[in-house]
């Protein structure tokens, strides 16, 4: 293919966030409840003609034309597409637009990691499986650009839908999809929100303090990850304000973990939610800043949202049921 689109999702994790780091799976194994969702990535890749020094155009905050990948100032497109044995006997266009901001707790990172990879395979004319997807986009964020992730949100993005993922202590991941009687899937759709905070963080920053601490935290960490399969247990008996708590109490342990996760005004939109009918959620990704997610009663939710209006902005989304996908793919004879 000479031009293809890829749609990849951003997710919200539910439970077991900590013990998807290797840091700890690798000594005790992990496991977390997660979901990807109607935001999307989006990324494309392109043959580009070579015209007087322009071999290759990257698209993002910024517009750069440049001779070699080398050049490329963007890391994840430079180091992945080193990583992937690209050079520059042809010459290529990549672009990226975001449905989401980026540092904000939803996973950007990696869907934007896991995209990539899809579209510049892709564009190669190969069919990478949701599996070495994932194990690809966590070689290019942990190794080649230093960034100390955890590991769902790469399998998160790839697979796609519901999902109980578990880490193996010698480095497997296995997705596990949940399938959910379609009255309890409609009916944790009616009970979450997703509210934006409008501020924003680097991960990898407040991941460093989380992994400092996760040896001397070995029991809550254990505990949020027993949660994730405690939390497939709730859902599939469809019992979301038992979820709710669960994630109120999974939130609590979370922030105990190091001083870095919340901060005074995190902890002030999750109380007012919590005083205005929420029964639990959480800050989502590391920490800090970005998205949080409330399980809130439907009866509740405008109440929820009239308090928190002025200092944040909802956004109205629904569970997602893919992963990332070639959306549009062409040759360059089809055009005439």
């Amino acid at each position: 293919m000479s031009f293809v689109i890829t749609r990849t999702p951003y997710r919200i994790s539910f439970f077991g966030g900590g013990s998807d780091y290797p840091e700890w799976y690798l000594q005790n194994g992990g496991a977390v409840l997660s979901t990807s969702i109607n935001k999307y990535v989006y990324i494309t890749a392109r043959h580009l003609p070579k015209i007087g020094g322009l071999v290759h155009r990257v698209i993002w905050r910024h517009v750069e034309t440049v001779e070699t990948l080398h050049d490329i100032l963007h890391p994840a497109v430079r180091e992945g597409m080193k990583f992937l044995n690209f050079d520059d006997s042809i010459g290529y266009e990549i672009t990226y637009q975001g449905d989401l901001p980026a540092r904000s707790g939803m996973g950007s990172s990696s869907t934007f990691a896991v995209g990539l990879i899809n579209a510049l395979r892709t564009v190669r004319g190969e069919k990478p499986s949701p599996q070495s997807l994932t194990m690809e986009a966590i070689h290019l964020e942990r190794n080649l650009l230093g960034d100390r992730v955890g590991s769902q949100d790469q399998a998160a993005a790839a697979y796609g839908g519901l999902n109980y993922i578990e880490f193996g202590k010698d480095s497997s991941i296995n997705v596990k999809p949940i399938n959910l009687p379609k009255v309890h899937f409609d009916r944790l759709n009616q009970h979450l929100l997703l509210f934006f905070t409008g501020r924003q963080r680097t991960a990898s920053s407040v991941a460093e303090a989380v992994i400092r601490n996760l040896g001397d935290r070995k029991a809550q960490v254990t505990r949020m990850q027993a949660m994730a399969a405690e939390g497939v247990g709730i859902l599939q008996n469809g019992d979301i304000e038992a979820f709710g708590n669960l994630l109120h109490e999974a939130w609590t342990l979370k922030r105990g973990i190091s001083d870095q996760v919340s901060t005074e005004f995190i902890d002030r939109v999750y109380t007012l939610a919590r005083e205005n009918g929420a029964w639990g959620g959480k800050l989502l990704g590391a920490g800090q800043a970005g998205f949080m997610c409330f399980v809130v009663p439907p009866e509740r939710r405008e109440q929820v949202i009239s308090k928190l209006d002025d200092i944040g902005t909802f956004v109205p989304f629904q569970l997602g049921t893919s992963g990332t996908q070639v959306v549009y793919s062409a040759d360059a004879a089809a055009g005439g």
